[in-house]
């Protein structure tokens, strides 16, 4: 009864929303403990329990960082936004002059005392949507100004640019995103055409200096050979294999020996291969597909342009990333690198997705409260 009584009292907003958000996290657990064994036995010792920790810790980071994103009026993320912008493009400069290299691509930023890593691209991608939805919000409200739109087709360009030079299919995903919510935001065909051409130069220009460029061009031209698989997609393929309707069960996958990076971009597979299809697959895209639609729900009712929007942005960020991560997994799209949101084993992914879900929650927690007035 205190429980119940709790949550009704404190997590507002989108019920459903919260719900998907539990399941995803519980999965996410279960998940990662398993398709981190192996990682563990050679890095640590056979301390199966430090990567379980860590990774609970953070999906706990996240949920708590989702919690206060949607106590805050969401009209105060507009403002945040402008900052978040400027903050973005030193700091994806930073990344990529002297940020910590993994596969030869310079992502993450050291924080200093606390000595942890984030990527900056997901600062960006939060800060661009919001500002995005903000400033379309604004010209819906008064009169349009081609300049803003300018303005906007700028920044978009130049983020986009900066997170291609070292993560292509994080800025193609991105500008899809921009593209689309311009879209909904009723801007003219021929400024999302200027937009198009932006994007194009300023983005071919930064894959051309960059450091990702012949990587994208390689796994391209691999993807559409049909007579090669890369040893990523076959071990993946292997899992799918396994797991069939039923599952190998949970705890019980064998791919996750030889996948790389199991317990993060390939993490759909792994999930496929424990629970099958019936209970893991399916429902898992299921809940992306449910989560797509309550977002759209709380656009419909928005009573706030900025509202709908940036519940709108925020929400297709989310599940375009999802499903070209599960897109890789089952073969339909080049390797990327994408992880699963709120699946995936990682720090800096798990803390602002949980943001960007918090946002959403705050926006279907003000329509929710106006409706009552």
């Amino acid at each position: 009864m205190f429980l119940r009584n709790w949550i009704r009292i404190n997590l507002k907003g989108d019920r459903q929303i919260w719900w998907i958000v539990l399941y995803l996290s519980i999965m996410s657990i279960l998940v990662v403990y398993s398709a981190t064994g192996t990682k563990a036995f050679r890095e640590l010792d056979g301390n199966t329990e430090a990567f379980l920790i860590k990774h609970g810790s953070l999906v706990i980071v996240g949920l708590v960082c989702t919690y206060f994103a949607h106590k805050i009026d969401y009209i105060h993320y507009a403002r945040l936004s402008k900052f978040g912008l400027w903050l973005s493009v030193p700091l994806l400069l930073w990344a990529f002059f002297k940020g910590v290299a993994v596969n030869d691509a310079s992502r993450w930023v050291t924080i200093p005392i606390i000595n942890q890593t984030f990527q900056p691209s997901d600062l960006a991608k939060l800060a661009l949507i919001s500002n995005l939805a903000a400033m379309l919000a604004k010209r819906q409200r008064f009169v349009s100004d081609p300049i803003m739109l300018f303005n906007l087709i700028l920044w978009i360009g130049v983020i986009c640019s900066l997170i291609i030079l070292s993560n292509t299919s994080t800025a193609l995903l991105l500008g899809a995103t921009c593209f689309l919510l311009m879209y909904i935001g009723r801007v003219p065909v021929r400024y999302l055409g200027y937009m198009v051409v932006v994007c194009v130069l300023f983005g071919g220009i930064a894959l051309a200096i960059g450091q990702r460029g012949g990587t994208a061009d390689s796994r391209i031209k691999t993807f559409m050979r049909s007579d090669t698989i890369v040893p990523q997609m076959e071990q993946s393929y292997i899992a799918l294999a396994n797991g069939g309707l039923t599952g190998q069960g949970p705890g019980n996958s064998h791919q996750r020996n030889t996948l790389p990076n199991s317990f993060s971009d390939f993490i759909y597979a792994i999930i496929v291969e424990e629970y099958g299809l019936l209970l893991g697959g399916i429902p898992v895209v299921l809940a992306y597909l449910w989560f797509l639609w309550r977002g759209m729900k709380t656009l419909q009712k928005a009573t706030r342009p900025f509202g709908g929007l940036l519940s709108a942005g925020l929400t297709f960020s989310i599940v375009f990333q999802a499903f070209a991560s599960i897109c890789v997994s089952i073969g339909m799209a080049p390797v990327t690198g994408q992880p699963l949101p709120l699946l995936s084993m990682g720090g800096t992914s798990l803390i602002f997705t949980g943001l960007a879900i918090g946002i959403v929650l705050s926006v279907s927690r003000e329509e929710a409260d106006e409706s009552k007035i």
